[in-house]
């Protein structure tokens, strides 16, 4: 039930990340700024360690940085509980929403969009390493 993977650097990034996020939406605006100070450092991380801009990890953190920027403006700031709670989601057991987002991407699937890759890719458990690794197959 629980995934809480404290071994991994990543891990580690998505909890300070969230902790920002919260102090954010709890009334701290600049947390907003630091979490997309340290999305932006992830990134960058990220596509050094994978070699590719184009890999998952790295397009995942990018969508993410998206979110976080169309979310900055203050009219818009409600949009931050959004990645608030699906960060903590991800943390705590595993469930990465924006991963799911990204996975369906034209370039990320090998079959045809349909409401039976939406529903596996939003109702299947989560997965050690990444969703495109645990999408169940088509029946």
């Amino acid at each position: 039930m629980f995934m809480i993977d404290y071994k991994r650097l990543s891990w580690w990034y998505w909890l300070v990340t969230a902790c920002l996020l919260t102090a954010g939406v709890t009334g701290y605006p600049f947390g907003f700024t630091l979490a997309i100070g340290l999305t932006v450092f992830q990134l960058i991380h990220f596509t050094i360690r994978e070699h590719n801009v184009t890999a998952f990890p790295v397009q995942v953190r990018f969508w993410y940085l998206m979110l976080l920027l169309v979310a900055f403006p203050e009219p818009l700031r409600i949009i931050y509980w959004v990645p608030t709670i699906g960060t903590w989601a991800q943390l705590i057991f595993g469930y990465c929403a924006m991963a799911r987002c990204v996975s369906l991407l034209p370039w990320n699937r090998h079959e045809s969009f349909s409401l039976d890759l939406l529903a596996r890719t939003f109702l299947s458990r989560p997965v050690r390493g990444n969703i495109m690794q645990g999408l169940p197959p088509a029946k």
